[in-house]
């Protein structure tokens, strides 16, 4: 029952990082508080990680560039890229994109890795990518033939985009790492790597004016949606296992649609439900039914 909960808390706190990161989208630049937030989450983490870095020096030094590579994807390009997005579109049109993750990572494994698809699971993708076209177009299909979209949305799309990168490169995860070793190191290189863009952007921007509602939002960033969503994610696969885990993923658009509405005034259009409803439509054809189908073939 615990990991249910836990696996619960997990997703409202990924939905509260955008929605949160919306509202103050006027108050600190997008790399700037990607670099803080993962900065602050570094040194809260540090006593714990360093004796763990030092301990598993030898291969992190072998396996370097494909750390620095996971680093930079995961904790220096997703939360970025969403961040620069979540200037110009709405928290509720951000959380919802998160659902084709699932349907991106099919797609990379298909045409890169060459891993085979069923023509359900074509036909899920299909599905799921108009879904996404009516949230970037906000129903008005007719703008993909002029190639008029909001920037921010697209923005969400590419960090969507690196996320199912990141999460189709994981196989290649060196295996004398463990979980929290691998944490700590790309958290280590993600900062590295943001460090002269967030650098870049605070000498060419305006001084920020930091206030309690600031320091509140970096500390909650750090602490929620990075450091306890790690460890109650990684409990919730420990118990439930990863296919099971994985289904919780979808409760992100759900949180994001309440905490938008409740927190930012947002307003739930028709084009949201239709949108939302194709996604996971086709996330079922195309991932679900299929994991279902090896489950029962394997029982």
């Amino acid at each position: 029952m615990l990991a249910y909960f836990l696996l619960c808390l997990t997703t409202l706190f990924w939905a509260g990082n955008f929605v949160l990161a919306r509202a103050f989208s006027m108050d600190i630049p997008p790399v700037t508080l990607a670099f803080v937030r993962w900065f602050v989450a570094l040194l809260i983490l540090l006593p714990f990680s360093l004796p763990v870095l030092i301990r598993h020096g030898a291969v992190i030094r072998r396996y370097w560039k494909r750390l620095a590579l996971m680093g930079g994807l995961s904790v220096a390009g997703f939360n970025t890229l969403a961040y620069i997005g979540l200037q110009s579109t709405t928290a509720m049109n951000g959380t919802l994109m998160q659902s084709s993750m699932p349907i991106m990572i099919l797609l990379i494994s298909a045409v890169v890795l060459g891993e085979k698809a069923s023509f359900k699971q074509w036909g899920g993708v299909a599905l799921s990518l108009l879904g996404v076209s009516l949230l970037i177009t906000q129903g008005q299909l007719g703008l993909l033939l002029s190639l008029q979209f909001n920037p921010g949305d697209l923005w969400i799309l590419c960090a969507m985009f690196v996320w199912a990168t990141y999460s189709v490169a994981l196989r290649w995860l060196p295996k004398e790492l463990t979980g929290f070793a691998f944490f700590s190191v790309t958290l280590l290189a993600g900062n590295l790597i943001l460090a002269p863009f967030a650098y870049f952007e605070m000498s060419s921007a305006d001084p920020i004016e930091w206030n309690v509602e600031l320091y509140g939002l970096v500390l909650y960033l750090a602490i929620f949606p990075a450091i306890l969503a790690y460890l109650f994610w990684n409990y919730g696969v420990s118990q439930l296992g990863a296919e099971t885990a994985g289904l919780f993923v979808h409760l992100v658009p759900l949180w994001g649609m309440i905490l938008s509405i409740l927190f930012l005034g947002e307003e739930l259009k028709p084009f949201h439900l239709w949108g939302i409803a194709l996604i996971f439509s086709g996330i079922y054809l195309a991932v679900i039914s299929g994991a279902l189908f090896k489950k029962n073939k394997s029982v």
